[in-house]
């Protein structure tokens, strides 16, 4: 479980990393966080991957706060290709996973979402590699009471019984996947 929860987060950020180079040129267009725009997901996504490799370390870790400090160097790629190398070592390392419980699953959903957030906003193909969205939706479906998704989630949208695995993780988190 814990050599597949680690490939799942590897492939989630990789693919999330091809979203990264043209979405660094349009850090200015709006995504579908309420009130971000690309730079602020963008060094969001720097703070969290930082959250987790220094709670996974056992050094004192704040939790990404909903305005995230500016992270972003002139290189987002190679930013968050840093951030990706150092969260993988981190985990890779025997007995973090056990020891950080459901973290690195969490870090997992976010790469999806947040990569599906940064194709949107710049015009990218937002189609998740397809074994991806079934686990991530399993491992956060119904672990949020409605007062918990509070500034994690927007409220649940409503999804047909043969929706997809990415609509319904997307509609689980209150993306619009039609948008």
């Amino acid at each position: 479980m814990n050599e597949q929860l680690l490939d799942q987060y590897g492939r989630a950020s990789k693919w999330t990393l091809t979203k990264i180079e043209h979405a660094s040129t349009s850090l200015d267009a709006e995504t579908s966080c309420d009130g971000w725009d690309v730079r602020t997901l963008l060094n969001h996504v720097l703070e969290t991957q930082r959250y987790f490799v220094a709670a996974a370390r056992g050094q004192d870790a704040v939790p990404p706060s909903p305005t995230p400090p500016e992270l972003l160097s002139d290189d987002p790629f190679t930013d968050f290709e840093q951030g990706r190398a150092e969260t993988l070592t981190t985990f890779e390392a025997p007995g973090v996973i056990e020891k950080t419980g459901p973290s690195l699953g969490i870090a997992f959903c976010e790469q999806l979402l947040h990569g599906w957030d940064l194709a949107k906003a710049t015009g990218q193909d937002a189609t998740m590699p397809e074994d991806l969205p079934g686990p991530a939706y399993e491992g956060i479906h119904g672990r949020f009471a409605d007062d918990q998704r509070q500034g994690i989630f927007k409220p649940a949208l409503t999804v047909g019984p043969d929706a997809s695995a990415q609509d319904r993780l997307l509609a689980y988190t209150g993306r619009d996947p039609e948008s």
